[in-house]
C-alpha cells in the first residue's frame, strides 16, 4: 500500500466469508478496511467519512454495484471505486468506466490483482483531482451484447470504450478484418452524449474512388456527371453524431485532405460548392492495415494519422483469446435459434471442442457465418462436429481421429432422439438392436459377430432372444435427485 498515516478502504460484498478474505489480503500498516454486505451501509459510512476507496461486488442484494457507484459519485465526484465480479456482462464493464470506476476485475483475478490494482488506484488519486464532467445515462438494455468476450484482452477492450466514450477525441479502432470494428464503433457511440443523434458508418473500400468524397461530403446538381441532384454528405447527416469510417487507409489522398480539414476547423464544402458549411462530427475511423507502414510510403498523410490516432483500441483476432470462441458460438446459435421460432439448438461437447481448436482466419465474422450454416444445413437441433463446415470452401471438418468422431455423433443423434421416444430404455435397447444388426451385418456368423462386438457367445445369444426393452414400472422407485451445480465461467 501507499506510504500514508491513514488510508481508509470500504469493502461491499453479500458474501461473508469474501469480505473476511478481503480484509485480510489488503491489511497493511496505516490502512483501515471496513466492510459491509450491504450497499445502503456502505454508502452511509461513506456519506459520514469519505473512505479513499471503494471495492464493490457488482451484483449486491437488492441492487448493484454500477447503482452504488453512481450514488457514490453523485455523494462525491471523486469517489474511486473498484468493481468486481464473475458474471459482469459487456454493459456492467462498458458502462462501470464510463461512470468513472477505476477499473472492473474478475473475482478470480482477485488473489493475484487486487493488490497492486488497489496500490494505482491509490495513487492515482491526486491526478484524478479534478472533477470531470460525467455523460448522461445510457440504459443497459439499450446496449445489444453483441461485443463479447471473457478474454482479458478484451475486458480491456471494453473499459477503453467506457473511458473513450465520455470524451469527444478520435478514435482509431485496429484489428483485422472480421473482428468487430464497427460493433466497438457503435458501442462507443451509444454510450457516449451523442447517442440520440445519427450514427452513420461508410466502408471506404466499398465505394469508388470517384465517389468517395460526395459520399462523405456532398455534392451540389451538376458537379459532375451523374449529379442530378444536390446530396446530401454524411457529415450534414450526422451532425451532432458520429461517423465512422471503416477501412480508413484506403483512402484517397485527395479526400484525406478534405477530412483533415474537417477535423481541425469543423469546416467543409460539398463537390461543387463554394458555400462553406460547420459541422459537428465525431469521427471513428478503423483499419486492418499498419498505417504507420502507409504514412512511410506515402500513401496516407501524416498529419491526418495523428488528428486520427487520439485513442487507438486494438481488438485481437480470435484465436488469441481462445476463451472467446465457446461464448461467441452459443451467443450465436441462441440468436439463430430465436430467429427461426423453432426448438433451442444446441452443440454437442465434441463440436465445441472443434470449435475450440480452429485458428478462425476470419476471425468473429467467420465464426457467425459458420455458425449459420451449420443451422441452414443440419437436420436436428443438435449441431455435430460433421454438421459444421470450417475453412474457406465451407468444407465438412474431417480430423485424424474422424472415425470415433462419427461414431459419437451417432451417439449424440441417437440421445437426442431417444429423449422423444419414453417407453425405450435407451442403453440395453442399444445392446439388443447392435447385436442384431451386427449379427446380420456379418452374415449370421457369430464367431465374427461376437469377435467385432467384444463380447462372448453366451451374451450375444441372449440379446437375439431378448424380447423389446421397455421401460420399468411406474410404481418402480425412482433415483434420488441429483443437485447440478453450475461450473464456474
Amino acid at each position: 500500500m501507499p506510504d500514508t498515516t491513514e488510508t481508509h478502504l470500504i469493502v461491499v460484498d453479500p458474501d461473508a466469508d469474501f469480505l473476511e478474505w478481503a480484509a485480510a489480503h489488503l491489511k497493511a500498516q496505516g490502512v483501515t478496511i471496513s466492510t459491509f454486505e450491504r450497499a445502503e451501509e456502505a454508502l452511509a459510512a461513506y456519506q459520514k467519512k469519505r473512505a479513499d476507496l471503494v471495492l464493490s461486488e457488482v451484483r449486491l442484494n437488492n441492487t448493484t454495484g454500477i447503482e452504488l457507484l453512481k450514488r457514490l459519485r453523485q455523494t462525491d465526484p471523486q469517489a474511486m471505486v473498484i468493481l468486481s465480479s464473475s458474471t459482469a456482462t459487456t454493459s456492467h464493464v462498458i458502462e462501470a468506466m464510463r461512470l468513472g470506476a477505476y477499473d472492473v476485475l474478475g473475482k478470480e483475478r482477485l488473489p493475484y490483482e487486487l493488490r497492486s490494482v488497489v496500490e494505482s488506484a491509490l495513487n492515482s488519486i491526486e491526478a484524478r483531482a479534478a472533477t470531470r464532467a460525467q455523460a448522461a445515462e445510457v440504459p443497459p438494455e439499450s446496449i445489444q451484447e453483441t461485443i463479447i468476450g471473457r478474454s482479458p484482452a478484451m475486458q480491456e477492450v471494453f473499459k477503453l470504450i467506457g473511458r473513450v466514450s465520455r470524451s469527444d477525441a478520435p478514435v482509431m479502432i485496429t484489428g483485422e478484418s472480421g473482428c468487430g470494428k464497427e460493433l466497438v464503433a457503435g458501442a462507443i457511440h451509444k454510450f457516449s452524449p451523442r447517442a440520440q443523434k445519427e450514427f452513420a458508418a461508410i466502408n471506404i473500400t466499398a465505394i469508388p474512388d470517384n465517389l468517395i468524397e460526395s459520399e462523405i461530403f456532398g455534392h451540389e446538381k451538376g458537379s459532375f456527371t451523374g449529379a442530378v441532384n444536390q446530396r446530401v454528405g454524411r457529415f450534414e447527416q450526422c451532425d451532432g453524431g458520429t461517423l465512422f469510417l471503416d477501412e480508413i487507409g484506403d483512402m484517397p489522398l485527395a479526400v484525406q485532405s478534405k477530412l483533415l480539414r474537417v477535423l481541425q476547423e469543423g469546416q467543409y464544402s460539398r463537390v461543387g460548392s463554394n458555400q462553406t458549411l460547420k459541422t459537428d462530427v465525431r469521427v471513428l475511423a478503423a483499419t486492418n492495415k499498419n498505417l504507420e507502414e502507409e504514412v512511410s510510403k506515402g500513401t496516407f498523410r501524416e498529419d491526418l494519422f495523428y488528428r486520427l490516432n487520439v485513442v487507438r483500441i486494438h481488438i485481437p483476432p480470435l484465436r488469441e483469446r481462445r476463451e472467446d470462441v465457446r461464448l461467441l458460438a452459443e451467443f450465436f446459435l441462441h440468436r439463430l435459434s430465436t430467429r427461426r421460432r423453432g426448438p433451442q439448438m444446441r452443440f454437442t461437447d465434441d463440436a465445441l471442442d472443434m470449435l475450440d481448436a480452429y485458428d478462425w482466419p476470419g476471425n468473429v465474422r467467420e465464426l457467425e457465418n459458420t455458425i449459420q450454416r451449420a443451422c441452414a444445413l443440419c437436420n436436428s437441433d443438435v449441431l455435430l462436429p460433421s454438421d459444421i463446415p470450417l475453412g474457406s470452401k465451407g468444407s465438412r471438418h474431417h480430423s485424424p481421429t474422424s472415425t470415433v468422431t462419427r461414431m459419437r455423433d451417432a451417439l449424440s443423434m441417437l440421445i437426442s432422439i431417444a429423449e422423444t421416444s419414453p417407453d425405450i430404455e435407451l442403453l440395453p435397447w442399444v445392446e439388443r438392436e447392435l447385436s442384431r444388426l451386427a449379427y446380420r451385418h456379418f452374415a449370421e456368423d457369430p464367431e465374427r459377430t461376437t469377435r467385432f462386438l467384444g463380447v462372448d457367445n453366451a451374451l450375444l445369444q441372449s440379446h437375439l432372444s431378448a424380447p423389446a426393452v421397455k421401460k420399468a414400472p411406474l410404481e418402480s422407485p425412482a433415483a434420488p435427485a441429483v443437485k447440478k451445480t453450475r461450473k464456474a465461467s
